[in-house]
């Protein structure tokens, strides 16, 4: 029996991150159901994100254009550069409204079990754009996971002969956060990274 139009489109929403077989279906109906209004216009703006959204040839953002708005933005501070893992890291920065610097997008982190090494990670556009003059601090805002702290390890070695002040994000107790509720790992950090009153 062949596949059914509806059965493709339950699997391609299968692989979208969040959704699983059963949301999937329930999005697909939706979607269906309001074919005019939701349907049409998603394969629309599906089809025109597919032929104009590419990464930013300087910081590796996501933009219909390049070099990308970050990048492009007059207000930012061009003298410090933070270091994401993925683009939704730099848009979860962004939402914070608080960083007002570049960013560099690495495309993942180091893992040899998955087999990603430095020459699959945009790690030399890093290493030259923390050379330029204009540069003065490198902020590491990798994840707390062991690819993380490796790759944040590895790019503090690349960057030793750059004339560069090189940061790392605080890790600790969130804000709202209870201490009997947190794990040992983010109670020691907190320790350590602790500032006086």
């Amino acid at each position: 029996m062949a596949e059914s139009e509806i059965d493709r489109l339950v699997q391609l929403l299968a692989k979208l991150p969040g959704l699983g077989p059963r949301s999937a279906r329930r999005a697909a109906l939706h979607l269906i159901k309001k074919r005019e209004t939701l349907l049409g216009p998603l394969a629309d703006a599906l089809n025109r994100a597919a032929e104009t959204v590419h990464p930013c040839s300087q910081c590796g953002n996501l933009d219909d254009h390049d070099p990308c708005g970050v990048c492009t933005d007059v207000r930012r501070d061009g003298s410090t550069i933070c270091v994401v893992e993925e683009v939704a890291d730099l848009w979860a920065l962004e939402r914070g409204a608080v960083y007002t610097g570049r960013y560099h997008v690495l495309g993942g982190t180091l893992s040899a079990i998955d087999g990603v090494g430095p020459e699959d990670l945009n790690i030399d556009s890093l290493v030259r754009r923390a050379s330029a003059d204009d540069v003065t601090e490198i902020i590491l805002a990798t994840n707390a996971t062991v690819d993380g702290q490796t790759t944040a390890h590895y790019i503090t070695d690349r960057l030793s002969g750059a004339n560069v002040k090189i940061s790392r994000l605080a890790r600790g107790v969130p804000v709202g956060g209870e201490l009997d509720y947190l794990d040992d790992g983010t109670l020691a950090a907190a320790l350590k990274a602790r500032r006086e009153m």
